[in-house]
């Protein structure tokens, strides 16, 4: 409960923070209906009906007060609300509250939104009661969802829009099971304004050609996850990394470093495969891992979109792959030091949601 309040917490911080001067905002709704995509073998038995719900957004347009509202188009943000009804009895109703950014293409007719949130379901697993879904281990998730749509203004206060979307459901393997949720949708809509006198102009500043020397970083990252045995429990891990990063311009970085990664689920796991299986571990291996990484970071002002791809060069207890990636969101928050939330993966499986601060030297 305490991670998920903090995850809240943060995307409103990293949202007010921009400069609201002057705010042009509006309401738009939405009805969805879609599929489920059956992304692995254990959720086959979930994948049935259409899942169908509603989404309303509260939106701000930005005039570029801040120059990369100007380099990104002059993007809107906001918060959205989400209902999803599975029409499944054993996944139940989904309730989401968002963060999100729209970015707009083809004279604003294009819209790309992208949200990141809470999702509570009504109906997790239950060894007992719930057994048949794989896709929740707990009540709280994280939720992500992306919408490409096409909108046209109607009159003065009205516009319509239609598209496309993806919507994810995961707890990020904090609890067991977690296969998550991955749904493609339809989605139609509208759009409010509540000020069409207000003359809104578009701020324009001089291109700024902006690179910076290479820097070097540290940060230390907490979670806690669970093995996919049953019944190990939830424990806590830790990551420690270092690495380098070379600003290109005002809009993206390179990175490239190593970290340390000490899991206590994979400890419990390993002790619980020895005693099981004796023929598949002979005890002396441990819980620690080593990776090299490169990466790429998205700049949005004070906020980021870090992305890595990883390998461990020590690796001696063979859980899901040697390849690893990481994408979070990154805040500076006070001069060099700066938070971070991130999704930690093994191609499409979930090791744990990272919490962490580091430092730019």
């Amino acid at each position: 409960m305490l991670r998920s309040l903090l995850l809240f917490l943060m995307g409103t911080v990293l949202a007010f923070g921009q400069d609201q001067s002057k705010l042009d905002s509006y309401w738009s709704m939405d009805l969805y209906g879609g599929s489920i995509i059956k992304h692995n073998k254990d959720v086959a038995q979930l994948v049935q009906a259409h899942p169908w719900g509603l989404m309303a957004s509260y939106n701000f347009r930005t005039h570029g007060q801040n120059y990369w509202q100007q380099v990104y188009g002059y993007p809107d943000w906001g918060f959205s609300l989400l209902y999803q009804d599975f029409d499944n009895t054993t996944l139940g109703q989904n309730i989401a509250v968002y963060g999100h950014y729209a970015f707009y293409f083809f004279k604003r007719h294009l819209q790309f939104k992208v949200g990141q949130g809470i999702s509570y379901n009504t109906n997790p697993f239950d060894l007992e009661d719930n057994f048949k879904n794989t896709a929740f281990g707990s009540h709280l998730m994280s939720s992500t969802f992306f919408l490409l749509n096409y909108q046209q203004r109607i009159t003065a206060v009205l516009g319509v829009h239609a598209g496309l979307g993806l919507l994810h459901h995961s707890n990020g393997n904090s609890r067991a099971p977690n296969n998550g949720n991955n749904m493609v949708l339809f989605n139609v809509g509208a759009s409010y304004d509540f000020d069409t006198e207000t003359v809104y102009e578009y701020q324009r500043q001089d291109r700024q050609d902006f690179s910076e020397p290479v820097h070097f970083n540290a940060v230390f990252r907490i979670g806690w996850n669970e093995s996919d045995y049953l019944s190990l429990g939830q424990h806590p891990f830790i990551a420690i990394g270092a690495y380098a990063d070379k600003r290109l311009g005002y809009t993206s970085s390179v990175l490239l470093g190593a970290e340390y990664f000490y899991s206590e689920a994979l400890a419990t796991e390993i002790d619980y495969v020895e005693a099981a299986f004796p023929n598949r571990v002979d005890g002396s291996e441990n819980a620690s891992r080593i990776g090299l990484f490169a990466g790429h970071e998205l700049h949005l002002g004070a906020i980021s979109v870090p992305a890595h791809l990883g390998y461990y060069v020590y690796w001696p207890y063979e859980y899901q792959s040697r390849v690893y990636a990481r994408i979070g969101v990154k805040y500076k928050f006070y001069k060099n030091l700066f938070a971070t939330i991130s999704l930690k993966a093994h191609g499409a499986k979930a090791e744990g949601i990272e919490w962490g601060i580091g430092y730019r030297i």
